[in-house]
Parts: C-alpha cells; structure tokens; sequence
C-alpha cells in the first residue's frame, strides 16, 4: 500500500508531466515532512500537503515585443502565484531561454519555505519567461521588459504580489519593469525590489544573497568549532551570488580558488583577492566577458578549464559554496568533494545540488547547508527594502547589513534546533524544511480551506 507522502507525491508527478525540476522539489521536500506530518496529524486532516503543492494561481501570458530589425518576436512569460498564507507573494523574475513551467514551479515552490524561514510576512512566487537577454541590445531589452510588464501589472502590486530579479533580471530591467508599472497604475509603490538605490532600492540588496550565504556557512562551521580563516574554498558561477560570496569569504578570511560560467572553471590556488575580484567584476558586469579571460589575464598558477565545473579539482577543499545554478554538483562531484577533505557544502543556487550528490555528502558527515535556508539573504533583503518603501524610509548600509546578518543567524539557528526536535541532528534540509512549512502550515489552517 502507498504511503500518505508517497501518495501526495505521485499525485504531483501526474499532474505536473514533464516537470522534472519541480518533481525533485517537491520530493525532497515532502520525504522530509515525515516526522513532522506524524507529530502534528491535524496538517493531513486539513489536508495541506495536497494544498501547499498546488499554486494558488498560475498564469501564462504571450510577450510580442519588436527587435531592432523591426521583426516581432513573441515570448512565453509566467507568474506563478504559490502560496500566500504569511504575506503577499514574494519571489524573482528570470529571464532565460530554459525558462518553463517546472522551472518557475520549482523556483515558487522552494521560495514559500525559504521566505517562511527569513521571519517576515512574505507568500511564496516566482515568474519569468523564455527570453534570452544575451546578445541583445539596450533597447531590445527595454522593450522586452516593456512588453512583458504590460500584462503583468494585472497580477502584481506592493500588497498582493512583489517580485524581484533573477538570472538575467537586474535592476536595469527592474528599472524597465517599474516605469510600464508606475505610468500603467499611476502610482509610485513598493512593487518590486531590486530597485535601484536612486528610486526606492536599498543598500546591500546587490550583495545579500553572496554575503547571507557566507554569514550562514560561517555558522555551520561554528557548529564544528571552526572558522573561515585559513580555509580553502571552491565557488562556481561568477555572477551576482558568486561575486559577493567571494567577496564576503575572503574579508573572513577563507582562501577562494576557483569561480566559473557556462563555459569552464578558472582554478587560481593563490586565491582570487580583493584586487583580482575587481578585475572579475568588471569582467562580468561592465565587460559581460568568459571567465576564461580572468585565466588569460591573471596567467602564472592560474588554470582554466574548459566545460568543467569547480568539484572535481583533485585538490584539498574545506567549503564548496555552488553559486551558479540548479543540479550543478551531482553523485560523482560529491564522490570528489569527500575524497578531497570537503567539510561544509553551503547552497548559494536555488537546488544545485541533485538528490543523489545531497544524501551522499550527509551520509558522510558533510555539513549540508540547503538553498532554502542559506541563501535566502537576497529575498530577505527584498523583504527588508519593501519594509522600507512602506514606511517612506532607506535605512544605512550598516543597519541593513546588520539586519540581515541576524536574519541569516537566526535562519541558521532554527534549522539547526527544528532538526534536532524531529530526531536528525545536524540535518539542515530537514530542519529547513519542517521549520519553514510549520509556519506556513498553521497559518493554512488558521485561514480554513481557501
């Protein structure tokens, strides 16, 4: 006979066909609700498992937008509207060619726990669509954004639904998005975030997510009674998370040697410092260059490696940090990562990790941070700049930096005291996962069946 969480499950795969992205979501999360669904009977009597996996709302919108040929072009764009049991809807947009249905499921799915964990009202959402920003112009990109926000302002608004950026949306589109919103609706409100700093953004939101991940790891490695100074640290990506968790790590101390893109790894054994991080940032961010031109530039100890990720260096490494992207590190990366000393795995993507390569690096006592929990630095801050559109106010980088860093310690610490009340110590995937659906959970039940 099936079991209740199995059941729920295969209900999910049969309804959602062809999502592999939000099956793996959702698996991982309902496996780790077994203790919590036997200590608290009531959340199958109200049967909010059958509930939290279903949205809310879901709508799929066309977006012609004319290129700079004077061709129409015609996108798919989506807002998936999760769960808003705690606050409004609160997630990214991202603009990518992969972009579909699981993905953005995936994405809204993951959000409602993490947005839970940060301890500010906040629902869970996420949207996009299948545009590809790379190799298009200023203006194309603006009427994209133009395009895609014309419809989109119907299902959006500071009380009901805020989104914020992602993969290939930064505050320049952003800034695209919230102009068609400001003249469509005739009002300047805190609709989305990543804003820039001149109209309404905060400090610190570019930095949050590298920087809230950091904070989170430097807690799992106090659990271990150890720190980041002296330790060797593997990174991947080179974008937005990428470069602050660098950033972030070697300010504390640790050596990172190695980031990369959809290209290859550059693997630097002297470490990327402050001075070779300035020359990544305006690789990535002014020059939109490869990261083997970091290789190119830098020479000497520095190897670049084509179409390889960081994992498999045959190299000592304390802390690997994935910054990139989902299923990034698999079964044979964490095969590498323990052979090669790896104590701490620390979730800077949403879901790099595969299933597989998670369970392998926990059974062998490698302390595993999940993306729900380490890297909700970025929604936190979102959260923290809506606070301060609402209010009239821009707090300092200080008081911002200072916020954050509680909310990622106090993220740390309830992941790391719900596992041990559900019977698995050290567990962070289960702790993150119970933590954020009880509070979730009960707040469904208090608001009856809607």
């Amino acid at each position: 006979m099936v079991d209740y969480i199995t059941s729920v499950y295969e209900k999910v795969v049969e309804k959602n066909p062809a999502q592999k992205e939000f099956h793996q979501a959702v698996k991982e999360v309902l496996e780790s609700l077994r203790p919590a669904i036997e200590k608290h009977p009531e959340f199958k009597q109200h049967k909010i498992l059958e509930r939290i996996v279903e949205p809310e709302r879901q709508v799929i919108f066309r977006v012609p937008w004319v290129d700079d040929k004077g061709e129409i072009q015609v996108n798919r764009g989506m807002r998936i509207q999760f769960n808003s049991a705690i606050g409004p809807y609160k997630g990214g947009i991202r603009f990518h060619p992969t972009v579909y249905e699981g993905i953005i499921k995936f994405l809204g799915f993951e959000q409602i726990f993490k947005n839970a964990l940060t301890g500010l009202p906040m629902g869970g959402g996420k949207g996009g669509a299948d545009f590809d920003p790379k190799g298009k112009s200023e203006t194309e990109i603006m009427r994209f954004c133009q395009a895609f926000m014309l419809e989109l302002f119907r299902h959006v608004g500071p009380d009901t639904d805020v989104p914020a950026g992602d993969i290939g949306v930064g505050t320049r589109e952003i800034g695209y998005m919230f102009g068609v919103y400001k003249k469509l609706k005739n009002e300047f409100t805190g609709v989305l975030t990543g804003k820039g700093l001149e109209w309404g953004g905060s400090l610190v939101r570019t930095e949050a997510t590298g920087y809230g991940v950091t904070y989170f790891a430097s807690e799992m490695l106090k659990v271990k009674k150890m720190d980041f100074k002296g330790k060797i640290v593997m990174i991947s990506g080179s974008g937005n998370v990428a470069q602050y968790t660098i950033q972030k790590v070697t300010q504390l101390g640790g050596k990172v040697v190695s980031a990369s893109d959809s290209d290859g790894t550059v693997y630097d054994p002297d470490g990327i410092d402050a001075k070779k991080l300035d020359y990544l940032l305006e690789l990535k961010n002014v020059k939109h260059g490869r990261i083997k031109e970091y290789a190119d530039h830098f020479g000497g100890n520095v190897q670049y490696l084509p179409n390889q990720r960081p994992w498999r260096i045959g190299t000592h490494v304390d802390v690997a940090m994935p910054c990139a992207t989902q299923n990034e590190l698999d079964i044979e990366d964490a095969r590498a990562l323990v052979k090669n000393g790896v104590k701490v795995v620390c979730e800077g993507a949403n879901m790099p990790t595969t299933l597989d390569a998670t369970e392998y690096l926990i059974k062998n006592g490698v302390a595993f941070g999940p993306g729900k929990a380490a890297n909700a630095g970025g929604v936190a801050t979102s959260g923290l700049e809506m606070s301060q559109n609402s209010q009239r106010l821009s707090w300092t980088r200080e008081e911002v930096e200072a916020k954050l860093r509680d909310i990622m310690v106090n993220i740390h610490k309830t992941t790391y005291e719900t596992a041990s009340k559900y019977g698995s110590p050290g567990n962070y995937v289960v702790g993150a996962n119970i933590a954020g659906f009880l509070k979730v959970a009960k707040a469904m039940v208090a608001q009856g069946v809607v």
